[in-house]
């Protein structure tokens, strides 16, 4: 049986399967995109597939110190469509 990569969410602090998880990167040119396949280069943070685990990573802005860049609600708002399944 093969075992699956473990990731922590950025939100919650729970370790979880890599496939359970949303993906976003930032890539060579700053870029920062959510990477649902989860094979994009660059450099990537994890969030479970949960509003609360979102909100907690937008109020304490974890998602900018990882990435080391400014994030726009832009892809905030993405990645809560993509939570909720918009």
């Amino acid at each position: 049986m093969k075992k699956l990569p473990q990731r922590t969410c950025m939100g919650c602090n729970e370790k979880k399967d890599k496939r359970d998880l949303i993906r976003i990167v930032k890539n060579k040119t700053g870029e920062i995109k959510i990477d649902i396949t989860g094979k994009q280069e660059g450099r990537g943070a994890y969030i479970c597939n949960n509003v609360d685990c979102l909100d907690k990573v937008i109020k304490s802005k974890r998602l900018e110190r990882v990435l080391e860049t400014n994030i726009s609600s832009e892809i905030y708002e993405d990645l809560r469509g993509v939570i909720l399944g918009k």
